[in-house]
């Protein structure tokens, strides 16, 4: 699927959920380590947050492949998955800066 408005639709909801899950991740945390109440969060969003941390390295992958972004742009996003909630702000920026516009995609082949 090489569909750029696909793409774009796609890198964006999962920046969201990766955000969201560290979000999850962060309030089991909160709730283990200084409540001490629970580690049900962390059993809960441990798995959740780890899977969509890989799925967003993969879809920021796809998209800078196809999208053509530089080096710099496409470092800066996978390393976007790492501070919580930096996601978010990273697909602002490429939505903003008109590196998710169709235009600039070019077919992946093989």
């Amino acid at each position: 699927m090489n569909d750029p408005t696909i793409v774009a639709r796609v890198f964006r909801v999962v920046a969201i959920a990766e955000a969201c899950s560290w979000t999850g991740l962060l309030i089991g945390m909160f709730v283990k380590w200084v409540l001490g109440t629970s580690e049900l969060g962390v059993q809960v969003f441990g798995p959740i947050h780890g899977a969509l941390f890989v799925v967003y390295v993969l879809v920021t992958l796809w998209t800078a492949r196809l999208f053509r972004w530089d080096l710099w742009t496409t470092v800066v996003g996978v390393l976007a998955s790492i501070p919580p909630l930096t996601t978010i702000w990273f697909e602002r920026h490429v939505a903003r800066s008109g590196r998710l516009d169709p235009a600039r995609s070019q077919p992946v082949t093989g």
